[in-house]
């Protein structure tokens, strides 16, 4: 909470969705120094009637509680990275505002979200028969990007990357391997609040979040179908973020 609502947001974690972005939200939201709103995901920048008309921030700012004396202030959104307009309205917003970024191996994150669906009753196909109907479902979706079926859309992070990069400056921008972030909380979270200029947390509880029970593996048809998919994409973001994806690939 703040003494005052912001003016501005400082920051945002914008994706990418099933990445681990729900435990960075919990961890930095233990941070003092940091004001968070009410709830995790407001879908601000990507609510398409909000944006039709004319625009009023301050149905965002009254997000944040009055009350304690933070520094900064974050939102945690992670379908922003891959929502094409939010990056955008997003700059418009605030050109200095700094985007946190989490990206996890594309193939399991694929099957992640087809697992989150499905144990949300929204998928009632197979994974490897979601994955086949993906591009039909996107067209019916258009001129918008689908939202609950974008299973193999949302790994193909090279073109989401370069919109982001060609709306910040790279020292707005902290991209974080999830796999790395798994690894070393602790550190990812030290960096993170150098980043943000706040203080490090002297503790910090690791708890995995927002973790859906799998009801079974992926089979290494799935994994192969969606290596076809994602090779030419993960050399992209290697090449774009200086990376070794040999984990992913």
């Amino acid at each position: 909470m703040f003494s005052r609502r912001p003016d501005k947001i400082d920051f945002v974690i914008a994706g990418a969705q099933k990445s681990g972005t729900t435990a960075l939200y919990y961890l930095l939201s233990a941070h003092p120094e940091i004001a968070f709103p009410g709830q995790q995901e407001l879908h601000y920048f990507d609510d398409e009637e909000a944006f039709a008309g004319a625009l009023n921030y301050d149905a965002l700012h009254q997000q944040f509680a009055l009350g304690r004396k933070a520094i900064v202030s974050g939102e945690c959104t992670p379908i922003y990275l891959y929502w094409k307009p939010a990056l955008g309205r997003i700059a418009q917003y605030n050109p200095g505002m700094k985007v946190i970024v989490t990206l996890r191996n594309p193939i399991t994150r694929a099957f992640a979200h087809w697992n989150m669906q499905r144990h949300k009753k929204r998928e009632p196909l197979d994974f490897l028969d979601a994955l086949r109907a993906e591009p039909a479902r996107a067209r019916e979706a258009a001129p918008l990007q689908s939202r609950y079926f974008s299973y193999a859309d949302r790994g193909l992070y090279a073109g989401q990357l370069e919109r982001l990069f060609n709306l910040f400056p790279p020292e707005q921008i902290r991209v974080l391997k999830f796999e790395e972030f798994q690894r070393d909380n602790s550190g990812t979270l030290h960096a993170l609040c150098d980043f943000l200029k706040v203080s490090r947390l002297k503790s910090i509880a690791e708890k995995d979040r927002n973790v859906v029970p799998y009801a079974r593996e992926m089979r290494e048809d799935e994994r192969e179908y969606l290596r076809g998919i994602f090779r030419a994409d993960i050399s992209r973001v290697e090449s774009i973020l200086g990376w070794d994806c040999l984990d992913w690939s």
